[in-house]
């Protein structure tokens, strides 16, 4: 099977944290539209996620975490039928609305029936265009925009549920999957493979140096042609050693350069370029299969075309 998945929701854009907030649900609007109108959404098999029970979240995060997110949106549905606030604030960036814990379920619920769907081979490969994001969500914090961490839910399920020995998460947001890192280092069975500009957010950068983690943080202004050969040094070895049996993608598309969120200079051609090698690397080892999950972007023109350039390769068109 050659089709391409193309999972999203309309609960997606009912989560929202504020007037001006950049990740607004505009940014899915705006994928869509350059997708409809570039004929790039005829070619990919649409498909509706179910929301993720708790069980599968628990996969990644703590039951506390998990009922803290639900309280905060029980008690706001309650306080704004009385008049009060209709949001709340998690930290400085992060904050919920009535509609953030059901779309944080079903942002996770997509990437696990895209895992569900290319395991069984009715899908080479999907892409998820979710939100809120995930990458930022360790086991028991939500932070920076981001509820339950939807690619390292993905892959823990694809692990621990449909029995793979290893799997890869590549992660190319411009901020360090911070949340990913907490749930993930030291589980040998997972090989986390990331760049992002560093120092920047989150402070720190990566805080861990398990082996299972190939970091590449790299200086504010840092061009694409930098970072292909950066990849080409380090993610590339490492993912024909590791094997994968399937790939995880946390696709941030914040490092283009005309996105004022960072300060590096990717364009279209190097998002080309990185899914192209990805999807080499999961033709030799995973049957091809791998699932995208939407992280970062906040320029909507450049976001939207840099979603269509990774979904041409993913999709052959």
């Amino acid at each position: 099977m050659n089709a391409t998945g193309y999972y999203t929701h309309r609960l997606f854009r009912k989560h929202e944290m504020g007037p001006g907030h950049p990740e607004c649900p505009e940014r899915l609007a705006a994928i869509d539209d350059r997708l409809l109108v570039t004929g790039v959404l005829d070619v990919l098999e649409h498909r509706d996620p179910t929301p993720a029970s708790v069980a599968e979240i628990e996969l990644a995060h703590g039951r506390m975490h998990i009922a803290a997110m639900r309280g905060l949106c029980d008690f706001l549905k309650e306080d704004i039928v009385a008049g009060g606030p209709t949001h709340y604030h998690v930290d400085a960036d992060t904050a919920l609305n009535e509609f953030s814990y059901d779309a944080a379920l079903m942002s996770a619920g997509a990437a696990i029936c895209a895992t569900d769907a290319v395991i069984a081979g009715e899908l080479e490969n999907a892409f998820c265009a979710v939100r809120p994001p995930g990458h930022h969500a360790c086991r028991d914090k939500a932070m920076g925009f981001c509820v339950f961490n939807n690619v390292a839910i993905a892959a823990k399920y694809a692990l621990e549920r449909h029995g793979l020995e290893r799997v890869a998460i590549v992660d190319f947001d411009v901020h360090h999957g911070n949340g990913t890192e907490n749930i993930v280092a030291g589980d040998d069975r997972i090989l986390m493979c990331s760049f992002y500009q560093h120092p920047f957010y989150p402070e720190g950068g990566a805080l861990s140096d398990a082996p299972n983690l190939v970091n590449l943080p790299v200086p504010a202004y840092t061009k694409g042609t930098v970072i292909r050969e950066l990849i080409e040094a380090s993610w590339l070895p490492r993912l024909e050693q590791h094997q994968p049996q399937m790939i995880f993608i946390s696709a941030g598309f914040d490092a283009h350069r005309e996105d004022d969120m960072g300060q590096l200079g990717l364009v279209e051609q190097d998002y080309t370029w990185i899914t192209t090698q990805l999807k080499a690397v999961a033709k030799r080892h995973a049957q091809g299969r791998i699932v995208s999950c939407l992280e970062g972007g906040y320029d909507l023109s450049s976001l939207s075309r840099s979603v269509e350039a990774h979904l041409r390769v993913l999709a052959d068109v």
